[in-house]
């Protein structure tokens, strides 16, 4: 089953006996959405915000991730101690995460213990105090976080590819900041980009688990009161991000980055396809063939066949105007030419010759597979309310998704091929010097 999600929503977006997902939007404009797993003895809350690294002002880059950090440094009823300890006491884990497009602060408790995860989630979001103090400390921290990226060769070829596919375009800027716009911050400036984006008609809280919607409701609208929100007039729902110009620069070709390590890190890729894209499927039936397991193409041409690598892979990323592809493998340094080509070639092939009836029932069993057995915990399922609200503006739930999955044919993964395969390539390597 596949629901449109308009801002006015509510009510039952998908019920079956495992489960029930609802919407209610509150007249304050915070979304909720649920999906209730009877047997579940844990709960998985997530509270969003429709801003990412892409949404920074240039005098505000790193903002985002910077207010990642400070929104557990405590609030105007809370110390960082006190945060930490809520969680720590009941067993629970918190977090946040952020991305290019938006960020989400969550905690996985028991369900008995939903009712802290609320309060201490919505004092954290509505109420950071963003101490001056605090910030100069956590401006180390970040920076160390930075520097053990920047050391982690995997991480800074993924990161560099980003750059170059996406060049000159928001996207490509490294969803953490670079160190100069870590040193750079100023107070003022992210707390500018806070009282910008922090605001009731951009939250939007999902979560999954032994819960009831109607509770979760009460507990929202409870904590909300208690916090400075509580004077915020109705509003509309902020609007779901649009796609929009799809020309974004790519650099092709091939850009190395020093660094004084043993094994060379490869990228061979570049433009794919949007998060909405209705090709996506096929792009993930075409991701299984050529680099999603031991038996896929890569694993069994680079590193069975030819022993170029040890570890060799495909993977996409996807926002909302803008995607990329690429196929990666760590080598040794002098194997680089060669690699790129073996990779280049099993791109080039998958353009041509028709996908055998015995590798299109692996992929899809493959993807089958992991989408059920992904959707076995909280989290996952929290998540996927995430996306479903702030990205594509719907609602699929599994059964549709292996369905669709099903429906992939050889042709539309030829298809999906050329159509990558026609776009600007880029090589990322990042190796010795």
């Amino acid at each position: 089953m596949r629901v449109t999600i308009d801002p006015h929503t509510q009510g039952t977006l998908h019920s079956d006996e495992g489960s029930s997902v609802r919407r209610t939007v509150l007249p304050s404009g915070v979304r909720i959405l649920s999906e209730e797993m009877p047997g579940q003895r844990s709960v998985t809350v997530g509270f969003w915000i429709a801003v990412g690294s892409r949404d920074e002002a240039a005098h505000q880059h790193g903002s985002t991730h910077f207010l990642e950090h400070l929104l557990f440094k405590g609030t105007s009823s809370r110390s960082a101690l006190d945060i930490a300890a809520a969680f720590d006491g009941v067993g629970g884990d918190s977090n946040a995460m952020t991305g290019k497009e938006s960020t989400c602060y969550y905690a996985r408790v028991l369900d008995a213990d939903l009712p802290m995860a609320v309060d201490v989630l919505t004092d954290m979001v509505t109420s950071a105090v963003l101490d001056p103090e605090e910030m100069e400390t956590e401006r180390g921290v970040i920076l160390e976080e930075l520097a053990m990226d920047l050391d982690d060769p995997v991480d800074l070829v993924h990161e560099r590819f980003a750059g170059q596919v996406l060049d000159g375009h928001p996207l490509g800027r490294p969803i953490g900041g670079t160190p100069d716009d870590i040193r750079a911050a100023r107070r003022d400036d992210v707390h500018a980009h806070y009282s910008r984006w922090y605001r009731p008609e951009e939250l939007v809280i999902t979560a999954a688990g032994g819960l009831d919607h109607d509770e979760l409701c009460r507990l929202v609208a409870e904590a909300l009161d208690g916090s400075p929100w509580r004077t915020a007039a109705a509003a509309e729902p902020a609007r779901r991000r649009v796609a929009g110009d799809r020309g974004i620069p790519i650099q092709s070709g091939r850009e190395t980055v020093a660094r004084p390590i043993e094994q060379a890190q490869v990228i061979l890729g570049g433009r794919g396809l949007a998060a909405g894209d209705p090709d996506r499927f096929a792009l993930s039936v075409l991701h299984a063939i050529l680099g999603g397991g031991m038996s896929s193409r890569l694993f069994q041409e680079v590193r069975e066949r030819r022993g170029l690598a040890y570890a060799t892979y495909s993977f996409s990323g996807a926002y909302t105007d803008a995607g990329y592809y690429g196929l990666y493998a760590g080598c040794l340094p002098n194997k680089v030419d060669a690699v790129v080509d073996v990779m280049t070639a099993e791109l080039e092939k998958l353009t041509e010759a028709t996908v055998s009836d015995q590798e299109l029932a692996r992929a899809k069993g493959q993807l089958r597979g992991a989408t059920v057995l992904g959707m076995e915990d909280t989290s996952s399922r929290m998540s996927r309310l995430g996306s479903a609200e702030l990205v594509r503006g719907e609602f699929v739930d599994v059964s549709e998704i292996l369905e669709t999955i099903a429906a992939v044919t050889a042709e539309d993964v030829r298809g999906i091929a050329r159509r990558l395969a026609s776009s600007p390539r880029a090589v990322t390597v990042v190796a010795p010097s």
